[in-house]
């Protein structure tokens, strides 16, 4: 391991932040390996607790190290990549990297619509969505909260009971014929909240990726508004960009 050059103008932090990252990359730490406890590293580079700290917790905060209580810290697997160039679900996206998915249900309700998602999904005053949130799990852990708004009037028979554990799309297109065309999507950082974070296992005022997106039958008619909010250590969008 290369040491901190104190005279460099780049933060103490930063340099050291950048050699761990380097030690990934070279594959001299591979994932499930734990680096070097904090007090080594501060003796080794003749640097505060408070630098090694900082250091590593932009690490993790990165996805590249992750935490146990009363362990140490480990380098972390690669996050999951999801390209951004075809309209799948959230399982048809993990199955087919051969991983295993888990869908828990966390709430279900028929509700009118707020002001907001009626402008969104075209409706009129009144008129009912099913609010859907769920805990996706990838091999038993949580990975993203999803909550869905779709209208009633496309899928009035829409149950809990047909969602346990199953993909939505899957119901939505098997069950109510709904064949979704495209959709739009924006994605932006975000920091969870006390409850979020219980729920998807993370540190307290952890970033994460959330994801809005509007999806579309044929017609052009929105039949369904998704918040979709994935750890960022876990998960990265990947966007082919041609020319």
């Amino acid at each position: 391991m290369k040491k901190v050059n104190k005279s460099s103008p780049i933060p103490l932090h930063y340099q050291l932040k950048d050699i761990i990252r380097e030690l990934i990359e070279n594959e001299e730490l591979k994932p499930g390996d734990p680096i070097p406890p904090e007090r080594e590293l501060c003796a080794f580079h003749e640097v505060s607790r408070m630098t090694v700290n900082k250091a590593i917790l932009n690490l993790v905060n990165e996805g590249l190290l992750y935490r146990e209580q009363g362990k140490g810290t480990f380098v972390s697997k690669p996050k999951e990549r999801h390209q951004l160039s075809a309209l799948v679900s959230f399982t048809e996206d993990m199955k087919a990297k051969g991983l295993e998915v888990e869908t828990q249900m966390l709430a279900f309700s028929r509700k009118k619509a707020t002001k907001k998602i009626l402008k969104g999904l075209g409706l009129e005053e009144g008129q009912e969505i099913f609010e859907i949130t769920r805990l996706r799990l990838v091999s038993g852990e949580p990975y993203a909260m999803e909550t869905a708004y779709i209208p009633v009037d496309l899928c009035r028979e829409l149950t809990r009971d047909m969602l346990e554990g199953k993909s939505l799309y899957d119901v939505l297109i098997s069950r109510f014929g709904l064949a979704m065309d495209y959709a739009r999507q924006s994605i932006e950082a975000v920091i969870l909240d006390e409850y979020e974070c219980s729920m998807l296992n993370v540190e307290k005022n952890a970033i994460a990726l959330m994801l809005s997106r509007k999806t579309y039958l044929k017609d052009d008619k929105p039949m369904e508004l998704t918040k979709a909010i994935y750890r960022a250590d876990k998960y990265k969008f990947e966007v082919v960009l041609k020319r």
